[in-house]
């Protein structure tokens, strides 16, 4: 069995906002659940289910936009609380600030299909209770291209990244392997999109994000670890026009994971998942 070396990679995304350029200010809070029986993880040769609550923030400030994510998964009994009987339960929180050339300047650096560039930076950190005992901190900086659209965002960012985590396995213990990793650094390329229309006068948004990252050097076993690929996108309905709730109260769709060589892995189980799943987003 090939060792997991990470944790969810999750990236800026932000919800879909109907503009096309950006006002003097947004902000946006909502909470989320999603879930699926068909995620996988590395080393485990069946299916789990997850439940996910998820809590997002974003809002624009003076220099820019901040985005904040904060998801509690919790799985079932294939994949255990380490000595337990019970599922795992994992908090992964992520944290992304664009200082945007058009906030800090006073007019966007716009050319072709481009409206605005800024610069990203931000971190990621995770704790997860089963055997593994994931301990992931990240730090990403980089360029950010905001891309024209009719309405809602389109951005794509380069990051230079660096990864921090942990392996509470037994066999991470035994010389040469690793129990704690500093990764080599690597290149992580995102899409993140939010993009609003109307169905029958329903308003839908279709919104995701793909991220690519670069291989990391060499895993907690001293095995090269490998390109990953990870697409996470849904199709969400606003409910309010059948309920007494007010417009962008409550949004309900569909979504789909694809993973590839999750966390790096190359070989093993658990390696690749292809999950739907149903999502809900309460705003605040």
């Amino acid at each position: 069995m090939k060792i997991s070396i990470g944790a969810p990679a999750l990236v800026f995304f932000m919800p879909a906002v109907a503009f096309a350029t950006d006002p003097p200010s947004f902000s946006d809070t909502y909470i989320g659940y999603r879930y699926s029986n068909s995620f996988s993880d590395p080393g485990k040769p069946q299916d789990i289910g997850k439940n996910i609550l998820q809590v997002t923030h974003v809002s624009s400030y003076a220099l820019g936009q901040q985005f904040a994510n904060l998801d509690v998964f919790k799985s079932d009994h294939n994949d255990l609380r380490e000595n337990s009987d019970s599922g795992a339960t994992e908090v992964y929180l992520t944290y992304r600030n664009q200082l945007q050339y058009g906030r800090v300047f006073g007019r966007p650096l716009a050319f072709g299909p481009v409206r605005d560039v800024a610069l990203s930076l931000g971190f990621d950190w995770n704790t997860k209770d089963n055997a593994f005992q994931s301990r992931k901190r990240m730090l990403v900086v980089g360029p950010t291209i905001k891309v024209t659209v009719p309405v809602g965002f389109l951005d794509v960012s380069l990051y230079y990244a660096r990864e921090w985590n942990h392996c509470g396995l037994d066999v991470c213990d035994q010389p040469p392997n690793h129990s704690w990793m500093v990764f080599d650094p690597f290149f992580q390329a995102n899409v993140n999109w939010g993009l609003p229309f109307t169905v029958a006068d329903n308003p839908m948004k279709f919104q995701g994000f793909i991220s690519v990252n670069g291989e990391k050097g060499k895993d907690y076993r001293n095995n090269p670890t490998s390109a990953e690929r990870l697409m996470r996108t849904s199709l969400m309905t606003d409910v309010g026009r059948f309920t007494s709730l007010k417009k962008n109260v409550l949004w309900v769709g569909p979504g789909y994971e694809y993973w590839r060589n999750k966390f790096g892995n190359s070989k093993g189980y658990g390696i690749d998942v292809n999950a739907l799943s149903i999502n809900l987003e309460w705003h605040l």
